[in-house]
């Protein structure tokens, strides 16, 4: 790509669904060295690669199609949106230079850590993520990212970390437990209310996280509906797509300014705030 910006750091962040069946959310940031901005956001791999070709996301459309990963076109798109090579590539799902097909020493890490706090890693096994996490994984890779698990790794190679939103809220929000944001959950979150009433909850949690995240990134190119037009709590989950993406970018800008520490091991680790690491303080 000729005229590429220059001494600018590009992040591009994917909230990755475990699945091929479910969409994943995708956010691209940038800094000029001061000042951080979100470029482009989508609530699915189709719909951020169609950003790059100047078709804007229809926030209300019916649904968002689950695709399998594609880093080599997520990648494209992103530099052509951003006119930028990426530096970093933060995504939301198990990673390893291992096979995956039980907890790994990152989640049983984060969740000593961070399980009082309602914020343990999920298990991952053989066939979630499965290929899709190789694909993903080995799709970077030969794209030149590096997955990076130990914080002393050569700063100047392009690289890939996993993060996990629940923790990094914990510091970005400045709460002590996890925020009830995930609309699966609404009914454990809120039990014995209606569907209105949950739908409202959510979305007061879904404007609390985006202030915080229109403080770090300006503009977010995406409006929190009024619950009172939302009528499924099902149209929520594109925007928690989103806010999620958007939390792993955050991380991702915290790691290049050195305010993150890895749990996990030489194969596996998950980049987390420092100031909510207990055992960093």
């Amino acid at each position: 790509m000729s005229n590429l910006k220059k001494n600018s750091s590009t992040i591009l962040a994917i909230d990755a669904a475990w699945t091929g069946l479910q969409p994943s959310g995708v956010a691209l940031v940038q800094s000029d060295g001061s000042v951080w901005r979100c470029l482009a956001i989508a609530p699915s791999y189709r719909s951020f690669i169609a950003l790059a070709r100047g078709i804007r996301v229809d926030w209300n459309q019916t649904v968002f199609h689950g695709d399998v990963p594609a880093p080599e076109a997520l990648l494209k798109a992103a530099q052509d949106l951003a006119n930028s090579n990426i530096d970093l590539v933060a995504v939301d799902m198990p990673l390893s230079r291992l096979p995956i097909d039980r907890r790994r020493q990152a989640d049983n890490v984060i969740s000593t850590e961070f399980g009082g706090r309602w914020c343990s890693a999920h298990t991952p096994n053989a066939n979630r993520p499965g290929q899709i996490g190789i694909d993903l994984m080995n799709g970077f890779f030969n794209n030149g990212f590096i997955l990076t698990t130990e914080p002393n790794e050569d700063l100047y190679q392009s690289r890939l970390i996993e993060v996990y939103p629940h923790p990094a809220l914990l510091s970005l929000m400045h709460v002590n437990q996890r925020i009830p944001y995930k609309v699966s959950k609404s009914a454990r979150y809120w039990p014995g209310t209606n569907v209105n009433s949950r739908i409202q909850n959510i979305v007061t949690q879904f404007n609390s996280i985006h202030d915080a995240l229109s403080a770090e990134f300006g503009l977010l190119h995406m409006q929190i509906p009024n619950p009172i037009n939302v009528h499924t709590l099902a149209f929520l989950k594109r925007f928690e797509d989103v806010l999620d993406a958007l939390i792993c970018a955050w991380v991702g800008k915290e790691f290049l300014a050195g305010n993150t520490v890895p749990l996990g091991d030489e194969n596996a680790a998950i980049w987390c705030p420092s100031d909510v690491v207990f055992g960093n303080q």
